[in-house]
């Protein structure tokens, strides 16, 4: 079997600003929502039979008190925050899995589900539908890979490695030191992508850069400048690091089988009416029927 995982507080962002508004019976926004359901929908038309969901249901996390510049929802629509209760209702009566982040984020809910989704010898792949960088340190091999449905980029161990320079463990220590503006820390002074790559595809990790910079590989340009800056900032770089690592000991499921999709509940043909999509109800039940006629 494949396992599918999809980013819902991505797939809700990117919906929001692609699809017109639109209301439900009770005059309350839903567009967005109504489109993430569509496109998880048309990856069961598919073929997909063990899907995943995880959303911020609040978009603060833990790690907004590690560092007071983290992401929070300041600045994001009312009319898109009050969508994820929505989603993730409806996702449910569809029949998916979903996990509504509250102490944890979306990110690491993901993570946890690859790593232990993987652990089981029936899947096959486990695809991270979502573009996020920070999700590429889950990557490993051919095995969990992380895919770009909207650009339809499919990104391996390889792949991760062709992106940024480094491979999927280093990129915590390479985010720490490049920063990552989504995420709201700057990063390490003086560093770019460029040296960050270089520097570590040799190192792999903060720890194992030298402390004197002539005993730097020789490929690094401006080691001096880079390791006093650095280690100046160390403890940030540290702390950067930790914002950037994703958590892998979210619980998820206890076991695979528990993401597979066998149909809606009977409370989706009430969500249907209330959203006004009775063509969404109606491929549910098609996709249902196919997937029964098949098992």
């Amino acid at each position: 079997m494949d396992v599918h995982l999809i980013d819902g507080t991505y797939e809700l962002f990117r919906h929001f600003f692609a699809v017109p508004a639109a209301g439900d019976m009770n005059g309350l926004e839903i567009g967005a929502a109504r489109g993430v359901l569509t496109s998880v929908l048309s990856m069961i038309e598919r073929g997909a039979t063990h899907i995943g969901v995880a959303t911020d249901h609040v978009v603060e996390s833990f790690r907004n008190d590690l560092y007071p510049g983290y992401k929070t929802s300041e600045g994001v629509p009312q009319e898109l925050l009050s969508q994820f209760s929505v989603l993730e209702e409806v996702l449910e009566a569809m029949g998916v899995v979903v996990w509504p982040m509250v102490y944890y984020e979306a990110d690491d809910a993901l993570a946890s589900a690859a790593a232990e989704a993987a652990k089981d010898d029936r899947v096959v792949r486990v695809f991270i539908c979502s573009p996020d960088k920070d999700l590429s340190q889950c990557v490993v091999g051919i095995r969990i890979v992380q895919l770009d449905r909207r650009r339809d980029i499919l990104r391996d161990e390889a792949g991760v490695v062709a992106k940024f320079g480094v491979r999927p463990q280093s990129i915590p220590d390479y985010l720490a030191v490049v920063g990552d503006s989504a995420d709201g820390f700057p990063g390490v002074s003086g560093w770019g992508q460029r040296a960050a790559a270089l520097t570590l595809s040799q190192y792999y990790h903060l720890e194992n850069i030298p402390k004197d910079w002539r005993e730097w590989h020789p490929s690094i340009r401006k080691a001096r400048l880079l390791s006093e800056s650095l280690f100046n900032a160390w403890n940030d770089a540290l702390l950067f690091r930790t914002l950037a690592t994703l958590r892998l000991d979210v619980q998820v499921f206890d076991t695979v089988e528990e993401l597979r999709w066998r149909g809606p509940r009977p409370s989706f043909e009430e969500h249907c009416r209330r959203m006004k999509s009775p063509d969404l109800l109606r491929r549910v039940r098609a996709a249902e029927s196919r997937r029964t006629h098949d098992v």
